[in-house]
């Protein structure tokens, strides 16, 4: 079951146990039928009986008391667990913050309908007790499952990553700009450049525990980050053209040149638009400026002069650029594009580690027998994927490439003390070095085979045992012996590799 669909059951069973409409709308959303609740509610005789009356709550009708066919209060909670089955999904697929309009719409719905259980009449009975109690803890469970992912560590995190990004492109971009200078008129700096792109990785690097919503928040936070990045950089690229060309070029350069200068004020737009720096225009206005100033080109008359046409193409190619980052706002809605587990590149990496996983295998178990030939070959491999400039597909690849490198030095490390033949005039210190180096081999297969989590007994052992390790490479003297010295290094920077991956191995990352 998807972790989504187990924490709102948790929930829901905080309250109560065994809820049919929770299973209702989760089944639907996760593409699962559902068969009415009769594999719980269906029993021989009653099989017509529900059949005549459906609804969550068949199983209670019948001629009971002085109402005839289903009970009023059953029929009011039939009502309520049909509007249940509709905010379901909008819950479970929610990944704004508790300030959002649609919040503050679900969370007002949502306590609706818990008011209109709560005034529903049991009159005493069990038979109506039941389902009221039931629909109310599916209510609370749904409100407390939308209060904790917008209010969840790492949505508040995503926010803040935001945040400083649109801090750093109002100051850097928009402001410049409302304050009448144009795009052309100052320098993008390769200093914003680069602090927009340790957002970007940063942003990557947030955990979401394979929460929906939380992926959703962080994928969309990532695409518009990244865009304004793509945008910039291709500013910084354009910089060494000679742009614009002089009017007494060509009767068309004067047009050309007006374009350009639109161009350079839409493009600081769509920087403040995509980072929510802009109240009043919308991506659509701005898409319909670009698309009118591509019709204005395509109508000047450039045949004549090669020089005046390849401007015309570059002021198109950046018109283009401009236009494809404006369908981000419904971006994220779409499970193959925040799902990035159906990427293309994302499969490739993990077939790539599959691999890994059966070589990694074969070496613990029966030693090295020629995998270090294939392991180039996938990193080989790795290197050829296209990332397509997202940071989480780039982050899987080098976790990868740590994965296949990890193996690598293993086999490295395990072949040179099998070679090792140390002479009777070694010095000590070097002798000291190397039976580290012995101790470390036997560690890193241990973290090689690791597959448990930080928490663990097992994982504070490796932990310590690899921490003593550098304390007894702290503790060589080297004597002035340059051999021990450049073998210590080595040996430090290896024993660090190894605690490195070991916390990789255990960060709970995710796409």
């Amino acid at each position: 079951m998807p972790c989504d669909c187990k924490r709102i059951l948790r929930c829901a069973e905080s309250v109560n146990t065994g809820s049919p409409m929770a299973v209702r709308w989760l089944c639907s959303l996760f593409g699962k039928p559902f068969d009415g609740g009769k594999r719980t509610m269906d029993h021989g005789g009653q099989q017509s009986q529900t059949q005549q009356m459906p609804g969550p709550f068949a199983a209670f009708a019948g001629q009971q008391g002085p109402y005839p066919g289903q009970h009023p209060a059953l029929s009011r909670l039939d009502e309520v667990q049909k509007e249940i089955a509709s905010l379901g999904p909008q819950v479970c697929s929610y990944s704004g913050l508790q300030n959002d309009r649609e919040y503050k719409r679900l969370e007002r719905e949502l306590t609706r309908l818990l008011l209109e259980v709560d005034k529903v009449e049991t009159e005493g009975r069990p038979e109506l007790q039941l389902p009221r109690k039931r629909a109310a803890g599916e209510v609370e469970g749904l409100l407390h499952y939308l209060e904790s992912n917008a209010t969840h560590p790492s949505r508040l995190a995503i926010e803040e990553l935001t945040q400083e990004a649109r801090n750093l492109l109002n100051e850097g971009v928009v402001m410049p700009f409302r304050q009448g200078q144009a795009l052309d008129a100052f320098e993008i700096s390769e200093e914003l450049v680069e602090a927009v792109q340790d957002v970007a990785m940063r942003l990557a690097q947030v955990k979401t525990g394979g929460s929906v919503p939380l992926r959703k928040a962080r994928y969309k936070a990532l695409t518009r980050v990244c865009a304004v990045q793509e945008i910039l950089e291709g500013r910084v690229q354009t910089h060494t053209l000679a742009l614009p060309l002089s009017d007494d070029t060509h009767e068309a350069v004067q047009g050309i040149n007006e374009v350009m200068s639109q161009v350079s004020g839409a493009r600081c737009q769509e920087v403040a638009l995509l980072m929510g720096l802009s109240g009043r225009d919308s991506c659509a206005h701005l898409a319909r400026i670009l698309t009118e100033l591509l019709v204005k080109l395509d109508a000047l008359d450039v045949s004549s002069n090669a020089a005046v046409r390849n401007y015309r193409k570059q002021v198109v190619e950046e018109i283009n650029g401009l236009l494809k980052h404006l369908d981000l706002e419904g971006e994220g809605e779409d499970t193959h594009r925040y799902d990035l587990a159906q990427n293309d590149s994302i499969r490739e990496i993990e077939a790539i580690r599959g691999r890994v996983s059966v070589l990694r295998e074969e070496v613990l178990r029966h030693g090295a027998t020629g995998q270090g030939i294939e392991l180039q070959g996938l990193l080989n491999h790795l290197d050829q994927v296209n990332t397509g400039r997202n940071p989480c597909i780039r982050e899987a690849r080098r976790r990868a490439v740590l994965e296949v490198q990890a193996l690598i030095t293993f086999l490295d490390l395990w072949e040179a003390l099998g070679r090792r033949n140390p002479g009777p005039d070694e010095p000590p210190p070097h002798a000291a070095v190397w039976r580290v180096l012995g101790s470390l081999c036997d560690l890193q297969a241990q973290v090689l085979g690791f597959d448990g989590k930080r928490a663990d007994k097992s994982y504070m052992v490796l932990e310590e045992l690899l921490t003593k390790q550098l304390l007894a490479l702290d503790a060589v003297d080297p004597q002035g012996d340059q051999g021990t010295k450049t073998a210590r290094k080595q040996a430090v920077k290896h024993a660090q590799n190894i605690l490195s991956y070991l916390d990789m191995k255990t960060d709970e990352w995710e796409y």
